[in-house]
């Protein structure tokens, strides 16, 4: 099927007056693209057209670096396109005429995902979530524990650590502030100390803040 594919598409750059190794270029980044559409799912919809699906006869283009170059043929900009192994892109299909773009689409597309999680970071409510521990707490606990806040950490959220004294545990406060500072610095690659350890009445309260990615 895509011997059928290729074949058919040298026919058309041939029927548009392509240079042949243009051409040749442009037929295989052209499979290269098919192929990579067809293992999409159908739920996944793209909003620009690209190269051979641009229907208009002349398009208003800019280059790779979003500098102008003006009003050209499409088969033209597919020429462009294909010396310089990137794809046309239709930005704008409701202008007259269409703007188009020279771009590696598909960092483009990473570049549009990358805004738009961005985005949904900065609108995200941060929530204070609460572990508790206990001066006793065994290892496996506290491993389960220290995911559960590294988890908390990681999708932007604060932990709250506490560790809670009962009977006569109070008077051995230090094995209390042994633990936090373990937390502290089992967790100091995804969290800043925003509260210090302190007592408040028979529990001791840490609050982590996720660290700022850079």
């Amino acid at each position: 099927m895509w011997v059928r594919r290729r074949l058919a598409g040298f026919a058309w750059v041939r029927d548009q007056g392509l240079p042949v190794q243009a051409s040749r270029v442009c037929c295989q980044k052209e499979f290269n693209i098919a192929n990579f559409f067809d293992r999409r799912t159908r739920n996944d919809e793209r909003k620009h057209r690209l190269n051979r699906e641009i229907m208009a006869s002349e398009v208003r283009l800019t280059g790779v670096e979003n500098e102008p170059i003006g009003i050209v043929s499409v088969q033209e900009a597919l020429r462009m396109a294909a010396e310089l192994d990137v794809d046309l892109v239709e930005i704008s299909a409701t202008a007259e005429p269409p703007v188009c773009r020279l771009m590696d689409y598909g960092k483009f597309k990473y570049q549009e995902q990358k805004k738009a999680h961005d985005a949904k970071m900065k609108q995200k409510v941060i929530e204070v979530k609460e572990v508790k521990f206990r001066p006793g707490t065994d290892e496996g606990d506290y491993q389960i524990k220290l995911r559960n806040l590294r988890r908390f950490l990681e999708e932007g959220d604060k932990g709250k650590v506490t560790l809670r004294f009962r009977g006569r545990e109070i008077t051995h406060q230090e094995i209390g502030m042994r633990l936090l500072e373990r937390v502290r610095d089992d967790l100091t690659d995804c969290s800043v100390v925003e509260n210090m350890p302190k007592l408040e009445g028979r529990q001791m309260i840490m609050v982590l803040g996720p660290k700022k990615k850079k």
